[in-house]
């Protein structure tokens, strides 16, 4: 029988010889992982056998790249994946976990329930207690804090998680809620903001997690930023990043100068209305470019003017801003492209 495919997307991988990174289109059959330089290509450039493989996550092979999770056949090869967000990485390993579970038991792939249950400390789920820490109502309540000359935004302290583990009966003490917050943390749900949080989480303690006052933290697909006092340009620059993350993801960009295709990592912000995109392989510092979406105009287009048919195809969208500019980006699916055109057409009309 031919094998069913369950899940596809763009991916950073690591090179197998070289050691560098790069997007990748990558799909996952109940067989197999293969992976493609381009979403068009007819042919992958490599395929992982999952019959016999393991799955490593969190892996803590590359300190300053979070969101890696390792694949390691049966030969001892080692294949090193990282998502552009957490929710993207939660589901790529859900799923491959299954795959291989199913192919060890013999059977057809199917996932599981979603339903899911929060009952410590005999079962830990992290992903649904992440969900609940950012319940805006119920859950861990995000501040500005001013330390060290610096303004940190959408963060809270090390105190604050366990006081809130506790106090909402998912820790019996707080040892036990530093044990869950030091899971939520190397598992990249939380972020270490401060220099204190950071040194511990580098250092790689069996707490990594502090429970301290002078400890920040953030959620990691929150609207984190750090601001200095600099200059009023940099206050200004940052004002940028103050909206939360809205949706984030891979889509393919078009360039301005010499009209090629890249894979870009985009988020996008509610307020202000801003969308940037980055180079998917390296970190989220220096975003490559910034679109301000108040008053712009957001639609699916059947054709690109300046793009070769061959070179991109089919769920196109464009983004007109208000000064005229024109942007035109391609999603991975007709759906996607549905869902990224809902959001975006959503924060040009609320934003700031």
């Amino acid at each position: 029988m031919e094998p069913t495919m369950i899940r596809e997307g763009y991916l950073v991988k690591k090179g197998t010889v070289l050691n560098t990174w790069k997007v990748l289109w990558v799909v996952l059959a109940d067989d197999a992982i293969e992976f493609y330089k381009k979403k068009t290509d007819s042919s992958p450039k490599g395929m992982i056998p999952l019959k016999g493989a393991a799955l490593t996550t969190p892996c803590q092979n590359f300190p300053k790249k979070t969101l890696v999770f390792k694949v390691s056949t049966t030969k001892k090869q080692d294949h090193f994946f990282q998502a552009t967000h957490l929710e993207e990485r939660e589901l790529w390993i859900k799923d491959i976990k299954r795959a291989i579970s199913c192919l060890e038991s013999g059977k057809r792939f199917a996932r599981k329930s979603t339903r899911r249950s929060i009952r410590l400390p005999e079962s830990v789920n992290l992903s649904a207690l992440y969900v609940l820490m950012k319940d805006q109502d119920t859950g861990v309540k995000e501040l500005k804090v001013e330390k060290e000359k610096r303004l940190f935004n959408h963060c809270f302290t090390g105190n604050t998680v366990i006081d809130w583990l506790v106090s909402e009966g998912k820790a019996r003490n707080r040892a036990e809620g530093l044990m869950l917050a030091t899971g939520l943390l190397t598992e990249g749900f939380l972020q270490a903001a401060g220099d204190l949080s950071k040194d511990a989480a580098e250092k790689g303690a069996e707490c990594a997690f502090v429970d301290q006052t002078d400890a920040l933290y953030y959620f990691a697909d929150s609207g984190f930023f750090c601001e200095g006092y600099s200059s009023d340009e940099d206050v200004i620059v940052k004002e940028e990043f103050r909206g939360a993350i809205v949706r984030q993801g891979c889509l393919l960009k078009q360039g301005h100068r010499r009209k090629n295709w890249k894979v870009r990592k985009f988020i996008l912000r509610d307020d202000p209305a801003y969308i940037h995109y980055y180079d998917p392989t390296k970190g989220e510092e220096d975003p490559l470019g910034s679109i301000h979406l108040r008053g712009s105009v957001i639609t699916a287009v059947e054709y690109v003017p300046d793009a070769k048919r061959h070179e991109v195809d089919g769920n196109l969208f464009e983004i007109i801003t208000s000064d005229e500019i024109h942007y035109y980006l391609q999603a991975a699916t007709a759906e996607e492209r549905k869902d990224w055109i809902k959001a975006i057409q959503s924060v040009a009309k609320s934003g700031k």
